[in-house]
């Protein structure tokens, strides 16, 4: 049994499911008409026919010419492959905003204080070229097993905890280079819990008595394969302090070895010499947190050990949906491409968790039903 769909199939004939778990037929027009992707009818009768003429050159990764020919062929639309290009060139907004809609109601869904999440950034190229054209920045509820925030930028948009909101009581993992003060700052002022790898050089941190903490003494004072945390706080801004803990362990020899190696080859290929205390940080792994105390240090670093989730998450995207290298090459064209296969990575979420699920395995649009039965009662 050939367990494949391609695109003729889900295009042509299950094009109907499809809208419906992209919020309903009536949503998409009505987007596409606000954000001017769609003004008015000519060779292409309705949004919705555009969006299956964009989502077999984005997701069934067709040539604007082949688009083109599917759809003369499945009667969507008579068009030549310039005038699809300029329509598609003008449909970021309205492709930016279904991911907003679908992105806006799960967060609607989720109860504060229920979310272990996962905050990171990955690197997408056009084919042929090297260097970042764009970053994709995404938050990932863990409980859920789905993305819940994404933005976009160019190559040159850091990574930063102030591209993302935050519910009080959700635990947020991120790597090392989210470790900076001002946001850490925020996100605890937002009643949120923070895991975040540090640099040994990044925060100034200090002890009790507001005292520079001494990092390598507080390392070294650590027994062999035994979790340790030591109070810090570090100055946020004037006046302001954050009070966390330092929770770290020693690496054992073999990987404390990996981890020098890649320093090493990290400094020369910046042309720098090695830091000895970068030498020395590498054989240790410790983190900053502001949980609790009833948060032992050896559960602190069990939670962050499920950061590797968002990674295979963007491993997903590049492997499966082929985001590693994207073969778009006008710039706001990217843009859309990348947009279009986010798009349809949620639509697969919603389909593996469930969330949505009905018997018949789509939604339905809202008839008001569940509204009347709660007046009657």
């Amino acid at each position: 049994m050939e367990l494949r769909v391609d695109e003729r199939e889900w295009v042509q004939y299950q094009w109907p499911y499809l809208v419906a778990l992209l919020g309903g037929e009536a949503k998409v027009n009505e987007l596409a008409y606000r954000t001017s992707a769609f003004v008015r009818k000519r060779e292409v009768h309705s949004p919705a026919d555009l969006l299956q003429m964009l989502m077999i050159w984005a997701v069934a990764e067709r040539s604007l010419r082949e688009t083109v020919a599917l759809a003369s062929e499945a009667g969507l639309a008579e068009l030549s492959d310039v005038a699809l290009l300029q329509r598609l060139k003008r449909a970021g907004p309205w492709i930016g905003g279904l991911l907003g809609e679908m992105l806006t109601q799960r967060g609607g869904a989720l109860a504060e204080g229920t979310r272990i999440r996962v905050i990171d950034a990955t690197a997408i190229a056009r084919v042929g070229h090297r260097g970042t054209d764009l970053r994709v920045h995404l938050g990932m509820d863990l409980g859920l097993n789905c993305v819940d925030s994404i933005e976009i930028t160019d190559g040159r948009g850091a990574e930063s905890l102030d591209r993302f909101a935050f519910l009080p009581g959700e635990i947020v993992l991120s790597d090392r280079g989210y470790a900076h003060r001002k946001p850490l700052a925020r996100l605890s002022e937002a009643g949120a819990h923070f895991i975040v790898r540090l640099p040994w050089s990044s925060i100034p941190l200090t002890d009790g008595e507001d005292k520079p903490f001494d990092l390598f003494a507080a390392l070294g004072s650590l027994p062999e394969a035994t979790a340790g945390a030591f109070p810090v706080q570090f100055r946020a801004s004037k006046g302001s302090r954050v009070s966390c803990r330092l929770v770290a362990i020693r690496k054992t020899e073999a990987v404390a070895a990996r981890s020098r190696q890649r320093a090493i080859a990290e400094s020369r290929r910046h042309g720098t010499g090695t830091d000895p205390r970068t030498l020395e940080a590498a054989g240790y792994f410790y983190v900053l947190t502001n949980l609790p105390d009833e948060y032992t240090a050896s559960k602190v670093l069990e939670l962050y050990r499920l950061r590797w989730q968002i990674e295979m998450k963007f491993k997903n995207l590049k492997s499966v949906l082929h985001l590693g290298s994207v073969p778009a090459r006008n710039g706001e064209l990217f843009k859309v491409y990348v947009m279009a296969k986010l798009l349809v990575a949620l639509v697969i979420e919603n389909l593996i968790s469930g969330e949505s699920f009905s018997p018949w395995g789509y939604p339905i649009a809202d008839t008001g039903l569940l509204a009347t039965l709660a007046c009657s009662a």
